[in-house]
């Protein structure tokens, strides 16, 4: 796979169905056919960043292994991606993470695209499809431990102003977890920075179930 953005661009002008949909498919296929082996879905940019960021980690070439991650805009947007990308469309290899509350979704589009029947949660893993608890920045939080991810907050700069936070009227009363929790998604481009920093902060025998079974194993 040489051009995994013209990849992840095509596909998602194809998923959303304006005028250009039609080339747009013309496109993803052909450069599905260079070397596309893999479709990993997640729901937002900052799912996408902690796992590429976990692939540095581990030492993984996800391009030249024809693995390609795509944040799909939401987890209702799951069974169209998994129509266009999986056994009725491409016929690629589709993974996906996706968060406790959207688990529906993900599941309903796998049952759709005739990857499963009555699937439950240790099925969808089974599949390639874990499911966070309640969300990826959570399972961050919690495998770091919030003394941890303040360490990575003084590292980015940024702990003045989370302690400025938790002093807010809306944040007082609150767990720090749940404090963390709501800094990292309160400025745009910082939940998916963090998402990154968090994942190169921890041991890599510490990674989230979720995170750690999500790509393929390596060849």
């Amino acid at each position: 796979m040489r051009e995994p953005d013209r990849f992840r661009a095509a596909v998602g002008s194809w998923a959303a169905g304006g005028a250009d949909a039609a080339e747009a498919a013309v496109i993803a296929r052909r450069l599905a056919g260079d070397g596309v082996a893999t479709a990993v879905l997640v729901e937002g940019v900052s799912d996408r960043s902690a796992v590429e960021a976990l692939a540095v980690r581990r030492g993984r070439d996800l391009t030249g292994e024809g693995v390609c991650v795509l944040s799909i805009g939401g987890a209702m947007s799951a069974g169209r991606f998994l129509r266009l990308l999986g056994p009725p469309g491409l016929g690629l290899t589709v993974r996906g993470l996706c968060d406790e509350a959207e688990e529906g979704w993900f599941r309903r589009g796998l049952e759709q695209v005739g990857l499963g029947v009555d699937l439950n949660r240790p099925a969808m893993e089974a599949l390639g499809f874990p499911v966070c608890v309640a969300d990826l920045e959570d399972e961050l939080i919690r495998a770091l431990g919030p003394a941890g991810v303040e360490d990575v907050l003084a590292a980015e700069g940024d702990l003045p102003r989370f302690r400025v936070f938790q002093n807010q009227p809306a944040q007082r009363g609150r767990s720090v977890e749940r404090q963390l929790r709501r800094f990292l998604g309160t400025t745009s481009g910082r939940k998916a920075r963090y998402a990154a920093a968090l994942v190169h902060a921890l041991e890599l025998d510490h990674v989230p179930r979720p995170l750690d079974r999500l790509l393929p194993d390596d060849r």
